[in-house]
């Protein structure tokens, strides 16, 4: 039972900071002041790569599905 209220007490914790980070960068955008970047950056290889995994798996299926049909 202890192992639950540590898990529960750290993810309050965690969404606690999430949102007194938020209120900050809030704060400092309406004042005007520097807010933390937003980095847009594209994708790195790995998620690209993951990417065409995942459309070529979705091919072969269309391609085993579409053959059988025939």
């Amino acid at each position: 039972m202890k192992i639950r209220q540590k898990r529960v007490a750290a993810a309050l914790a965690a969404v606690d900071l999430y949102l007194r980070q938020e209120e900050e960068t809030a704060a400092a955008a309406a004042a005007g002041g520097p807010s933390a970047p937003r980095v847009a950056a594209e994708p790195g290889n790995w998620a690209q790569a993951g990417r065409l995994d995942a459309m070529n798996m979705r091919r072969l299926m269309q391609l085993r599905a579409f053959a059988s049909a025939r």
